[in-house]
């Protein structure tokens, strides 16, 4: 028997990644939210496609969550960072977990670059964004932490905003396969947890999305990722379309495809029920 003969459905909140980093990827991902697929998106809009996307996200408002995906990796910042990335050029993951956890991230710098973001984020969607994560979950590390929880003190307002908890129940987690990886970014993610809490900042309830598409396939790591999951749980998704743009930045290229495949079959929303879900509606998760 299906879970959802048997209990109402739960509603689990799923979050596309990444819209901004190419055409491709955006279009993919608008084309899940106009079929209901998605129940949020966050963009990164410190990249070259994002005002030229922003519009026709734009017009989809009311059908999904649009957040801020703070990026700080990888890409190229929207100015200079003293410290981190005084050529505008942002540093590889390693070497910002290095900087993190030696003490050598000013938040103040970094608070800078973070602003100009949710800047670009305003001034071409035209309206404060409904959440904040960060790409490869660096919201999480110290000094970084401060820094996106200061932007609550002075732009954004927690009546309206939530943040990405990338936290869940140690037993779920390693249930759900993929362990050492998501328990290290959980363990990252506690203080975050506790610090959003205590600025009563929401988040969601728990968090899921690892899997290893070179061994295990979306469409069968799928029902494993929400193992244990609850009402408003956040599931962590890559879905897209692959073009030069993508390829000439990102090395997450054809899983993105399997996942937005997965997810725009006419059969996706009968899968998730049979594992107790449905896409949550947007807004506030839980």
């Amino acid at each position: 028997m299906s879970s959802s003969a048997s209990s109402p459905l739960r509603r689990l909140v799923v979050c596309a990644d990444d819209y901004g980093i190419s055409p491709a990827v955006s279009a993919g991902i608008r084309e899940l939210v106009v079929n209901g697929r998605l129940s949020a998106t966050g963009a990164m809009t410190s990249m070259p496609s994002w005002p030229a996307e922003a519009p026709a996200l734009r017009e989809l408002q009311g059908q999904v969550s649009v957040g801020l995906h703070l990026t700080l990796t990888d890409q190229t910042a929207l100015g200079p960072i003293p410290g981190l990335a005084p050529t505008g050029r942002l540093p590889r993951l390693p070497d910002l977990f290095k900087a993190a956890f030696s003490g050598r991230i000013d938040p103040d710098l970094v608070a800078i670059e973070l602003e100009r973001q949710l800047d670009s984020f305003e001034s071409c969607f035209g309206r404060s964004p409904d959440f904040v994560d960060g790409h490869q979950h660096v919201h999480l590390l110290p000094g970084i932490r401060r820094a996106v929880l200061g932007l609550f003190g002075r732009r954004l307002d927690p009546s309206r905003c939530w943040l990405r908890d990338c936290t869940d129940g140690w037993m779920r987690i390693a249930a759900r396969g993929q362990a050492a990886k998501a328990g290290f970014v959980a363990a990252l993610g506690l203080p975050w947890s506790l610090a959003a809490k205590r600025a009563a900042i929401p988040v969601n309830r728990g968090f899921s999305g690892f899997y290893d598409p070179a061994r295990t396939p979306f469409i069968h790591s799928l029902g494993r990722m929400v193992k244990g999951a609850g009402d408003g749980h956040l599931l962590m998704i890559h879905p897209g379309h692959v073009d030069a743009g993508l390829v000439a930045c990102d090395s997450l290229t054809t899983p993105r495809e399997a996942e937005w495949a997965l997810l725009a079959t006419d059969d996706f929303p009968a899968r998730l029920a049979s594992l107790g879900f449905v896409v949550a509606e947007p807004g506030f998760p839980g």
